[in-house]
């Protein structure tokens, strides 16, 4: 079993996923993010029409963790590296998990997996997407740009220095 949290203090441990966890995750993305689709108020939002053929894709091209607690994947993330840089992806927590300090401990352990091998780290969440917004203001991530991703909906990009 892989995993990229070295710090004992951490309650949650970011494991390597693997091709048999896709299904478990992709169901857990769609659940997650299903209050994003009220907060929009559009059902059809890239992370809740993602198939199973597309996720099998993209686990190809990024890293893929999970955080897993009594054999239930319960969290997950996603990312790559370009231009020394990393591409935070798809942050979700189980929403009967939420409000635990979860996510923000998984950002804590992708960072430290990835400390010295990048220059910054780049994430982006939706403009209405508020408790995003504050957890990646509180961890040190500035708005560099906007980018429009449907017609409601404008994706607001992040980024924080990944040099200690």
């Amino acid at each position: 079993m892989s995993t990229i949290d070295g710090n004992r203090n951490r309650t949650v441990r970011l494991e390597a996923a693997t091709e048999a966890d896709l299904e478990k995750i992709l169901l857990l993305q769609k659940r997650a993010f299903s209050g994003q689709a009220v907060i929009y108020q559009d059902p059809n939002l890239p992370s809740l029409t993602q198939t199973l053929d597309d996720l099998r894709k993209e686990f190809n091209e990024k890293a893929f963790y999970k955080v897993v607690r009594n054999g239930t994947i319960i969290a997950s993330i996603r990312c790559g590296i370009r231009d020394r840089a990393l591409s935070i992806e798809k942050l979700f927590v189980d929403p009967d998990h939420q409000d635990r300090g979860i996510g923000t401990e998984i950002m804590g352990a992708l960072e430290s997996r990835y400390a010295g091998s990048v220059d910054r780290y780049v994430l982006s969440t939706g403009h209405k997407s508020a408790r995003n917004l504050h957890l990646y203001g509180k961890l040190g991530y500035k708005e560099t740009g906007r980018k429009r991703l449907k017609e409601n909906c404008d994706l607001i990009v992040m980024e924080k220095s990944g040099r200690t």
